[in-house]
């Protein structure tokens, strides 16, 4: 009987065995594609980056894209217009730096950037938070955000959240 069996199981394993298909490349592939991970070298690197191109109020560069999120560094130096994102909410983490935040309120001259966004030169009403190095804000999608001060400068992880229907 135990002859059998090993019989049976010498016979019947190696087909199953190479029955199965070789394991793709495929998906080693597109995780390699895919930054998984960022040294604050990285991040130190992107900063510098951003520092070193020509002055404008925000400069960003994605950090992390796998759609559909995206994580970027913004570099601020001075006040940029306000936003609307009316299909995906936002974190902000403050990385360095320091300036005003405000939510909610509405957006003066507003425009339509494209089918999901509007911009603004500002807010109407809204609340102000002092923002500094550690700190957290959550956008709701819909809600109009916007830094009205930038105490220097301030650079921020942003991390772009689509919201479910």
């Amino acid at each position: 009987m135990r002859l059998l069996i090993a019989a049976s199981f010498v016979a019947f394993v190696p087909g199953i065995v190479f029955a199965q298909a070789p394991p793709s490349a495929a998906p080693a592939a597109a995780a390699a594609a895919l930054k998984m991970f960022q040294t604050s070298a990285d991040v130190a690197a992107i900063v510098a980056n951003a520092k070193a191109q020509p002055p404008q109020p925000l400069r960003a560069t994605p950090l992390f894209q796998s759609p559909p999120y995206t994580v970027n560094i913004e570099y601020r130096t001075a006040v940029a217009t306000s936003a609307v994102h009316e299909t995906e909410a936002e974190l902000f983490y403050v990385i360095d730096g320091a300036g005003t935040f405000v939510i909610g309120g509405t957006l003066t001259e507003p425009q339509r950037t494209n089918a999901q966004n509007l911009t603004g030169k500002a807010i109407a009403g809204g609340t102000s938070q002092k923002v500094t190095k550690g700190d957290f804000m959550w956008v709701p999608a819909g809600a109009p955000h916007w830094f009205s001060a930038i105490d220097g400068t301030v650079t921020l992880m942003s991390l772009h959240l689509p919201v479910q229907k």
